[in-house]
């Protein structure tokens, strides 16, 4: 039974560990990020334009199955964690076998290797010492440091540059988990709403995805908003004017726009939407009495303000219908939109001991215009309005942005960093006397160019052995002295 148990963990380990496990998760995750981005998303997407863009029973599946909020779905962060898992076991497999090549690089290619290298070259060579300094003043030339090997009864040349590309792939792994990791931070323990804020209000409630609220430690205040357009009128940017309050103070303000949030206590606010709020912020009108005998009266009045008119008669701004309708003698708000707009006026004469109800326009169904001591007329409208914030908690983002940058530079690596290798080896007849200095290369990638690097240093070399009839005294005296420290 206990064998049963290492063969299926064996088995399942090595399902884990397999690169085509962890290419298809990948693929997996891809896809379902892909879909994030195609299917609208709560709470970034107000619910009126997902009404509009999916019918009833297709926003109840999306919603049932997660797809309004891929980023948050449990699902997609169980995958994460599975391919995080993947990645994991794939590096622990591989990783002994990596780091004993980069640790003890290979030095000096025995027979069986140099039969099978690709690409190679020999060239007849006087004398062993004569083929060494060739092959070393050539590796110099091109920008390497090579250096001497021993062994027993042979000698040989190694250089190498960039051995850290090796490594790269464990950079780009490292890389990866860090995303996921940040990622699954903030799926568990992250959190986004919204808020939307009247010019000049203080808010620290926070209206959650799900429908729940938030209350922040801290308020929000905006002090203004608005909306600059292009030339022919369409919109070309939303801005609000924030102001952070805590303990009662001021303590930062900032201008945001779409894609230069606020953040504070790692509460980030963006610029989400901009609009009309269906309140007045100032309504100004030129009254006149309706006998004709008083003086004009220009007035700015705001929702609920009472001013004089004489002696004997107030008139209140009651309400105001920014898109107004009448139904059985009653008047209701149709949207918050400046489309059909209607102002309610109480004028009250305590001469005549009642209250007129003024419209603006006259709605004749339930207008006193014609009765009111005052006559009324409207000059200019200015409408208040709300600022739109998306508001997010993300503690996992210092994990997704620090991964982000670290596979940038693995990616870096591994495409454009090349581990390139060389050896030089003096292989003598011992019957005809006859040597040759075996010359190889590797490269862990971009073969085609290494060989044109690898043909121009064998031309370096064979110009090198035109130079040197024979190793001279003091090279050789400094190989021997060489060998000497190599030995102790």
């Amino acid at each position: 039974m206990a064998l049963d148990f290492r063969a299926v963990a064996h088995k399942s380990w090595r399902t884990i560990a397999s690169i085509q496990t962890g290419v298809v998760l990948l693929i997996l995750v891809v896809i379902l990020a892909a879909a994030g981005t195609i299917v609208l998303q709560r709470p970034v997407t107000e619910p009126d334009e997902m009404q509009r863009a999916y019918s009833p029973q297709a926003l109840r599946v999306l919603d049932a199955v997660g797809l309004t909020d891929v980023f948050h779905a449990w699902w997609f962060l169980g995958l994460m964690l599975l391919v995080s898992l993947c990645i994991t076991a794939a590096s622990i497999d591989r990783f002994p076998n990596s780091w004993r090549f980069f640790s003890r690089p290979y030095k000096y290619p025995d027979e069986s290797f140099r039969r099978a290298s690709h690409p190679q070259k020999s060239l007849p060579i006087a004398d062993e010492e004569t083929g060494l300094v060739a092959a070393q003043r050539a590796l110099h030339s091109i920008g390497f440091k090579p250096e001497r090997v021993v062994r027993a009864d042979h000698f040989g040349i190694f250089a190498e540059r960039h051995r850290i590309s090796e490594m790269a792939v464990y950079i780009v792994h490292a890389s990866l988990l860090l995303i996921f990791f940040g990622t699954i931070v903030d799926g568990l323990w992250g959190w986004s709403g919204t808020l939307n804020l009247n010019e000049g209000q203080t808010s620290n409630i926070v209206e959650l995805r799900d429908g729940n609220t938030r209350k922040l430690p801290f308020a929000i205040r905006c002090d203004s908003a608005g909306q600059e357009n292009y030339k022919d009128g369409t919109p070309k940017k939303w801005w609000s004017k924030l102001v952070v309050v805590a303990d009662g103070h001021d303590v930062q303000k900032k201008e945001i726009v779409v894609n230069d949030p606020l953040l504070y206590n790692g509460v980030r606010f963006y610029q989400a939407s901009y609009g009309p709020n269906g309140n007045v912020d100032k309504f100004s009108l030129v009254a006149t009495p309706s006998n004709g005998s008083g003086e004009k009266q220009e007035m700015g009045l705001a929702v609920n303000d009472t001013v004089p008119l004489d002696a004997d008669t107030t008139v209140r701004f009651a309400e105001f219908f920014p898109d107004y309708a009448i139904r059985d003698g009653h008047v209701y708000r149709k949207s918050n939109y400046l489309e059909n707009p209607a102002a309610h006026l109480v004028v009250t004469s305590k001469l005549a001991g009642k209250d007129f109800d003024v419209w603006i326009p006259t709605l004749d169904e339930v207008a006193d215009n014609s009765k009111s001591p005052w006559q009324f007329q409207a000059t200019d409208l200015k409408m208040s309005h709300f600022t739109g914030l998306q508001v997010s908690h993300e503690p996992g983002q210092w994990a997704v942005w620090s991964g982000v940058v670290l596979l940038g530079v693995g990616l870096a690596f591994v495409f454009y960093v090349v581990h390139m290798r060389f050896w030089a080896v003096p292989v003598c007849d011992p019957k005809t006397g006859r040597c040759l200095l075996w010359i190889g290369g590797s490269a862990n990638r971009n073969r085609d160019a290494f060989e044109q690097r690898f043909n121009d240093l064998v031309a370096s070399v064979e110009e090198e052995l035109k130079t040197i009839p024979g190793a001279s005294r003091s090279e050789q005296v400094a190989t021997v002295v060489g060998e000497l420290k190599l030995g102790n």
